[in-house]
């Protein structure tokens, strides 16, 4: 994972990992996964996906979006791009963070490594609420996603 300075996981309040393994090519989890106009069709912690900057509905390098995520409303920008192996974008509201996504060829699919640290006043108090419900939020998001790439392109 290529994390920004200062989200480092061992610099960050709180650290979240997922990962799962998916019967698809990494092209069209890629496809899926970029596609974030689309998230709140099939991952329930997303709505309102509004792209500031960019060609919606996929992410890009650079895109700039305005997104709800656990019910907050968070400013994101893709920093981290590299087709179709590795995503990454930063997210500022109550908080600051990056969420990072790995996908790695794997036999006949691929493997799916998602992570996200936090930082800032709210992480640093609640880390103990903030870590296990963002391991539930994504463990729902990388299932939903495997679901989706398995049943074909978007």
């Amino acid at each position: 994972m290529k994390w920004p300075v200062g989200f480092e996981p061992n610099r960050s309040s709180v650290f979240a990992h997922n990962e799962i393994t998916i019967a698809a090519a990494p092209d069209r989890v890629w496809r899926w996964l970029v596609r974030a106009a689309r998230w709140p069709e099939w991952y329930s912690n997303s709505a309102d996906v509004t792209f500031l900057s960019g060609n919606s509905p996929d992410l890009a390098a650079g895109t700039q979006f305005r997104w709800k995520t656990f019910g907050a409303s968070v400013t994101s920008r893709v920093i981290v791009f590299d087709p179709p192996r590795e995503l990454g974008w930063d997210a500022h509201g109550v908080l600051s963070a990056y969420h990072g996504w790995l996908i790695e060829p794997d036999g006949a699919g691929c493997r799916v490594i998602t992570e996200e640290t936090q930082n800032g006043i709210v992480p640093k108090l609640a880390w103990w609420y903030l870590r296990p419900m963002l391991e539930r939020g994504h463990q729902n998001w990388v299932e939903s996603l495997k679901r989706k790439a398995e049943a074909g392109d978007p």
